[in-house]
C-alpha cells in the first residue's frame, strides 16, 4: 500500500473529521456491543483512502485490458472492480501484525497488503518479477501477512481459522480476517470452521463479501437464507453497506477490537456490488443486464458516492480528488509498463519453491520420465 498524494497541510493535518453513518449501514445479529456510528477520522486518512481506491479500480481495469485486449494475461482473472471499498478500507482498520486471507479475487488484497503494482501486474502476466516469481498468477499471490488468494472455494476460511489459532496460542494482540463469498456460505468447511473458532474463541473475523452473485448465480438461487451474518446461533454478525468505505472502516475496526479481546469470532457480511462478470471473460449478460448494473453504479459506485462524503465534510475539492485519480493512472501504468517489460521465468524455476529446503524427495515427477526432476 503506498500513497504518493500531497498530504493535507501540518495545521490541520491533525483534526478529526466527524463522519455519522446513515442508521442502515449495519443490521446485527446477536450482539450486545454495538459499533458507533459516528466516525472520527483523520482528513488525511480520509485522502489517503481515495487514493488507494482511485489506484485499485485502475489496476484492475488494466488487468482486465491486459486480458481482453492485449491477451498477455492468460488462465483465470477476477477483478474487484465495484469492490474496491472493501480490500481499501479493511486495510486502513488494520496493522501488519493482523493477518488477510481470502478467495482468488485478490489483487486489491495483494496491493494493500503491501505488494507492488508491478508485482502484481508481473504475476497476472506470468513473468519472472511477479509476486511469485510469475508461477502462481493471478489467484496466487503471498505476503508475509498476507496468505493468499486461494482458487478452491472456501478453502481458505479454514486456513483462516488455523492462523487466528496459531495467534491465540502465541498470545499475539491481533486478528485473521477470513474472507469468501457469497458462493462459498453453504460449504461444510466454512462450518466447520465457525464451530472450532466458536469453541475456542479464537481472534478471527469471518468476513462474507456478499457481491450477489456467486459466479453466475444469483444468491437468492443458490442459499436458502440470504443473512448470511446470521449462519450460527453461536457467533455474533453484522451485515455492513460494502459500498461505504468509512462504514467498511469502522466495522472492521469494531471486529478486529471484538476477537482480539477475547470474545472469539465475529461474522461480517460486507453488501457489495460487482460491475464486471464473475472473471474478465464473463460479461455477465447471462444472469443480469445492463439496466441492473447501470442502476447500482449510479447510486452506489463507491468511488463516486465517497468523493461525495469528501468534498461534503470540506476535506477536499472535485479537482483535488481528480488530481488524486490522475495521478493513480500515471502510477499505475508505470507498473504496467515494468511489468510487460519483464521476462518470464527461466526453466530452472520450474521445479523451485515446491518443498522447504532440505524437505525435497529425491524426484518429483514430469508429465513423462524424462521430465522427472531429481534434487538429489
Amino acid at each position: 500500500m503506498v500513497s504518493h498524494i500531497e498530504e493535507i497541510p501540518k495545521d490541520t493535518a491533525n483534526e478529526k473529521v466527524t463522519i455519522t453513518l446513515p442508521e442502515n449501514s449495519f443490521t446485527y445479529h446477536r450482539l450486545k456491543d454495538k459499533p458507533s456510528l459516528q466516525v472520527d477520522i483523520n482528513p488525511q486518512e480520509l485522502l489517503n483512502m481515495y487514493s488507494e481506491m482511485s489506484i485499485v479500480r485502475e489496476l484492475e481495469l488494466v488487468s482486465a485490458d491486459l486480458y481482453n485486449a492485449e491477451k498477455k494475461i492468460r488462465g483465470f482473472c477476477h477483478t474487484c472492480i465495484g469492490q474496491e471499498a472493501i480490500p481499501v478500507a479493511m486495510e486502513f482498520a488494520l496493522t501488519k501484525f493482523d493477518n488477510v486471507i481470502t478467495s482468488y479475487r485478490s489483487h486489491a488484497f495483494t496491493y494493500m497488503r503491501g505488494g507492488s503494482l508491478q508485482g502484481i501486474l508481473a504475476e497476472n502476466m506470468g513473468r519472472s518479477t511477479g509476486i511469485s516469481k510469475g508461477k502462481g498468477g493471478s489467484m496466487h499471490m503471498f505476503l508475509p501477512s498476507f496468505f493468499g488468494g486461494h482458487g478452491i472455494v472456501g478453502a481458505q476460511v479454514p486456513l483462516g481459522a488455523g492462523l487466528a489459532f496459531r495467534q491465540k496460542y502465541d498470545s499475539i494482540p491481533a486478528a485473521t480476517f477470513a474472507l469468501y463469498g457469497d458462493g462459498a456460505s453453504n460449504q461444510g468447511q466454512v462450518y466447520e470452521a465457525f464451530n472450532m473458532a466458536a469453541l475456542w474463541k479464537l481472534p478471527c473475523v469471518f468476513v462474507c463479501e456478499n457481491n450477489q452473485f456467486g459466479m453466475g448465480t444469483a444468491a437468492d438461487r443458490a442459499s436458502a437464507s440470504t443473512e448470511y451474518y446470521t449462519r450460527t446461533n453461536y457467533i455474533p454478525g453484522i451485515k455492513v453497506n460494502g459500498m461505504d468505505p468509512v462504514a467498511v472502516y469502522r466495522a472492521c475496526q469494531w471486529a478486529k477490537e471484538h476477537a482480539v479481546s477475547g470474545k472469539g469470532p465475529v461474522i461480517l457480511e460486507l453488501a457489495t456490488y460487482r460491475f464486471v462478470g464473475h472473471s474478465v471473460n464473463d460479461d455477465g449478460s447471462g444472469y443480469r443486464n445492463s439496466e441492473e448494473v447501470e442502476k447500482v453504479r449510479a447510486s452506489s459506485d463507491p468511488m463516486v458516492t465517497f468523493a461525495n462524503t469528501i468534498i461534503k465534510h470540506g476535506v477536499a475539492t472535485k479537482e483535488h480528488l481528480r488530481a488524486l485519480e490522475s495521478h493513480a493512472r500515471t502510477y499505475v501504468a508505470e507498473a504496467r509498463q515494468q511489468a510487460e517489460e519483464a521476462p518470464e521465468p527461466s526453466m530452472d524455476e520450474f521445479f523451485t519453491d515446491i518443498y522447504i529446503p532440505g524437505s525435497e524427495p529425491g524426484v518429483v515427477r514430469g508429465r513423462i520420465p524424462s521430465e522427472s526432476h531429481h534434487f538429489q
